[in-house]
């Protein structure tokens, strides 16, 4: 080879290598800038789903934007709008797996999910102030504008803003909204009354929070329901409600009594950060703090105006007291208007969304809850907020008959039945020896049964373990109204009380009244007075039912309230005094074969706080020394008998 061959191939060589260098380098420096494969703003395809979704911050006068969600559906032209407020998040409402259709979108989680799939309604769904997606401050169930609330805002304003909005900025509607939602939606609902839009053409408020001390979530007649503590927990520690209360024992029971007072299981969870944990503590008796926000007081002061559904759960284990309240207080105040109806149906709490063919062992004979949704709710709905409206066919009340299992249309509330009935009252005597007797009562004014209450040892308001957590948990909370009550009755610190076997039926409509003559060795304590229903000893096609016991009714009153609910006083230790408190309305037959009980005890654990029995100023804080027990007597004979006055229904 040559040296100027060697030399020429040696320089390729070279600069071969050289180009391979250059290539490596660019292709580093490429690495570096290789573009992205995600879209600065990817648009989805929706041109086959059957709605539209919008997502919206809509203003209120304040400045504060409110987290909205919209669904309308395809092509709608003159559609009504159904809007519900809730803290409990917007986009947690709607199902989180992506479907083209509306109808897997809202589910059958909506109480409105017919009306929104089948009757074209445009469906809004907005977080309240101070939560989730939207701006501003949240204050638990935030007073009206007044003494509670110094602010130019609250719920009422939130909505007619909202409807403001709505009803200018969605051309596919026709210019009429409805509101409706269940619990706190309920209450958000409710306010929605207190000077309405002009748009707001009806409201469907449900098992609604309207008076947090009489008997909705927080307070039974004074006597503190301690899982209050978890929900003020999850709603206030974060705008999200993202942290999740702990516990220290799969048994509530446990967790509770060894948590001691209520003000100590709330320093144990550094509930002393949220502001609404520290107004309750300080307002135990119904004071004005109580009483001016009360919603019933509120609408009866100032009448309503826009047309009103209000729904109400014969077996809510939470907002039993609300509806009611609110139909009484309208009653009582004015001639009812023809515009106000009442449904009362037989389930728990929010179960008008689900199926309502049962509550654990007691069964209807039809999905009552379908009924409601499709009979009841969508006529009303379709009347108030339709061009074209049909009749509603409904009557001003609708009331689900227990024990027959059917549906009642009935001119008001309690009637009892359509046509030929009146109601009588009837007291239903206790007598010696666990006996029970209806219209006249026996023996000496000094008869009396007593038992020993010990807050060591509280009476379990479900068999134990009790565990409200997971699916199970979940499902015992919502049953433990009707549950069987033959647990309870086998204590000693329980006391029953039993009617012969009935040869006819017995129906009441109507809110029982407890009138209790119980003296105490202590100077403080609670009184639980359950009416129950008890099946025959053998039922042939239910063997499971022989001798069921069945709540129809039960409540609690705190005996420092006897005589004033806002001005508590000691009771004078054994001495006689009365507890007169009512039950919550019932509709039932108790049907003949069956036996009519009373209940009595002083704890109902844990869903109330204990009552250490001595009178201390404030129970929130009670300490450990000051829980002790009491000797109890309840009078049952004579003059002195204690009863409960039955509205029985007679033709």
């Amino acid at each position: 080879m040559s040296g100027n061959l060697v030399r020429r191939r040696c320089s390729l060589l070279l600069a071969g290598l050289s180009c391979l260098s250059i290539a490596a380098s660019m292709s580093a420096g490429a690495a570096d800038t290789l573009p992205s494969e995600i879209p600065a703003a990817f648009v989805p395809r929706v041109d086959s789903y059957d709605y539209v979704k919008r997502e919206v911050k809509i203003p209120m006068r304040d400045g504060v934007k409110l987290q909205t969600i919209i669904l309308i559906p395809k092509g709608a032209h003159r559609a009504p709008i159904l809007l519900s407020r809730t803290p409990y998040g917007a986009t947690e409402r709607i199902a989180q797996n992506s479907s083209a259709h509306l109808s897997a979108l809202i589910g059958s989680s909506d109480v409105a999910d017919d009306a929104v799939v089948s009757g074209g309604y445009i469906r809004v769904m907005q977080d309240v102030r101070g939560k989730h997606g939207s701006e501003g401050d949240y204050v638990m169930n935030r007073p009206l504008r007044g003494p509670l609330n110094p602010t130019d805002v609250d719920h009422a304003t939130d909505t007619y803003d909202t409807i403001d909005w709505l009803v200018k900025n969605l051309p596919e509607s026709n210019g009429k909204v409805g509101i409706l939602g269940i619990s706190y939606d309920g209450f958000t609902s409710l306010t929605a009354l207190v000077n309405p839009h002009p748009a707001l053409r009806a409201a469907v408020p449900i098992n609604a929070m309207v008076d947090g001390w009489r008997g909705d979530d927080w307070f039974h007649n004074g006597a503190f329901r301690l899982d209050s503590l978890t929900y003020f927990h999850g709603q206030e520690s974060t705008r999200g409600s993202d942290v999740a209360w702990w516990t220290s024992y799969y048994d509530d029971y446990e967790t509770w009594l060894n948590a001691g007072s209520a003000s100590n299981m709330a320093r144990l969870h550094g509930l002393e950060q949220v502001g609404f944990t520290d107004k309750v503590m300080n307002h135990p008796a119904y004071d004005a703090f109580w009483q001016d926000q009360a919603l019933d007081k509120i609408l009866a002061k100032q009448g309503v105006s826009v047309p009103v559904m209000l729904v109400h759960s014969l077996w809510d284990q939470e907002d039993m007291y609300g509806n009611i309240a609110v139909y009484k207080a309208l009653k009582a105040s004015q001639p009812l208007s023809p515009n106000v109806y009442l449904v009362i149906g037989p389930w728990f709490h929010h179960q008008e969304r689900l199926d309502g063919s049962a509550i654990g062992s007691i069964r209807f004979g039809s999905d009552t809850a379908q009924y409601f949704r499709q009979h009841i709710l969508r006529p009303f709905l379709d009347h108030y907020l339709k061009d074209d409206p049909a009749p509603t066919g409904l009557s001003p009340v609708t009331a689900f008959e227990t024990g027959t299992n059917r549906w009642l249309s009935l001119p008001t509330w309690p009637s009892g039945c359509e046509t030929g009935c009146s109601i009588a009252h009837k007291n239903l005597y206790l007598q010696s020896r666990g006996n029970l007797r209806l219209g006249s009562s026996s023996g000496s004014a000094s008869d009396a049964e007593s038992y020993v209450s010990d807050p060591a040892k509280p009476v379990p308001y479900t068999p134990r373990p009790i565990h409200i957590g997971g699916d199970d948990g979940e499902t015992n909370w919502q049953t433990w109204l009707v549950g069987d009550q033959r647990d309870a009755a086998s204590r000693t610190d329980v006391l029953s009380f039993t009617t012969p076997v009935l040869s006819e039926p017995v129906k009441i409509s109507g809110e029982p009244m407890v009138n209790l003559n119980a003296s105490t060795s202590g100077t403080d304590g609670d009184f639980v007075v359950k009416l129950i229903d008890v099946y025959p000893d053998e039922v042939g096609r239910e063997p499971k039912m022989g001798g069921y016991q069945l709540m129809v009714a039960a409540d609690i009153l705190r005996g420092r309230y006897r005589e004033s609910f806002s001005a508590p006083k000691a009771i004078p230790a054994d001495q006689k005094q009365l507890y007169r408190f009512a039950l919550p309305t019932a509709n039932h037959v108790f049907l003949p074969g069956h036996r009519i009980m009373v209940q009595v005890q002083s704890s109902w654990f844990p869903v109330y706080d204990r009552n250490p029995q001595s009178y201390v100023d404030n129970i929130f804080f009670a300490r450990p020394d000051d829980y002790k027990k009491a000797t109890i007597k309840i009078f049952d004979g004579g003059t002195s008998a204690s009863f409960v006055d039955l509205p029985i229904v007679s033709r």
